[in-house]
């Protein structure tokens, strides 16, 4: 196959996965994850059975991708995600399919997800089903995932809050680190590659690279709660050292990882 028919084939099942994804949203809604609330098991049952839903659908997708030429993933350590509940797991956000890769391998997930979702046609019905958190409350969110960690859930966290972009440092919000203090939990760090960098912020879905990209997954060892971050800090201050040595951590350990 010709370098040109290559990218016409790959940018076709690019769309035809977006498409996929978001009528799939509704449909599933619909069919499957409304009746699963008339199942027998509660709320917190409905919940973990439309966790496990999401996982074989975004597994699935990936297969898709991956089987038709248009992605490759390198996984490492992922033994880390299936056994982590009550963690904080933190990742960075180089793309688009970041969320579908850290969900498709975890059995069960929490996850903080911008408030735009829950009006979302498309995937509004999805995440109030699993009973994600958002973000529009700083201090709702805040209580919500301690709560859930509580719980002894796992919870996923980006704390960049978006997507980075290309060759600009990595920025990150101070709510998880505000959820890591108050939780006291270890956060179990993820580092996550897109190369050649593609469904990136402000980058259209259809801007896609002349090669299959590849996403490479790393999960690193667990950290302490608060690391550097004095005990008799007071709460603002405590956050601001623990999103500055979770920036640095970060951005390090990605350059040397490369």
């Amino acid at each position: 196959m010709s370098a040109h028919l290559n990218y016409l084939w790959r940018l076709s099942v690019t769309g035809l996965s977006f498409l996929l994804f978001g009528l799939g949203g509704i449909v599933m809604t619909l069919l499957v994850f409304a009746p699963l609330r008339w199942l027998p098991g509660g709320e917190s049952v409905c919940q973990r059975r439309s966790q496990a839903l999401i996982r074989r659908s975004f597994a699935a997708l990936l297969g898709f991708l991956r089987r038709l030429g248009v992605m490759r993933l390198e996984l490492r350590n992922t033994e880390r995600l299936r056994d982590c509940g009550n963690l904080l797991v933190f990742a960075n956000h180089p793309s688009y399919l970041d969320v579908v890769v850290m969900l498709s391998l975890m059995p069960r997930s929490f996850c903080v997800v911008s408030s735009r979702l829950w009006r979302n046609p498309f995937y509004g019905g999805v995440v109030r089903s699993a009973g994600y958190i958002r973000n529009d409350d700083p201090v709702k969110l805040v209580d919500d995932c301690v709560a859930a960690l509580d719980r002894g859930e796992p919870l996923v966290i980006f704390p960049e809050g978006t997507r980075s972009i290309p060759g600009q440092p990595l920025r990150m919000q101070r709510g998880a680190a505000h959820v890591a203090l108050r939780s006291g939990r270890d956060i179990l760090p993820v580092l996550l590659r897109c190369d050649p960098p593609t469904l990136t912020k402000g980058m259209p879905w259809w801007r896609i690279p002349s090669q299959p990209f590849c996403i490479t997954l790393d999960v690193r060892p667990p950290l302490k709660a608060a690391p550097g971050v004095g005990a008799a800090e007071p709460p603002g201050v405590a956050a601001r050292s623990l999103t500055a040595f979770l920036e640095h951590y970060f951005t390090t350990e990605l350059q040397r990882h490369a």
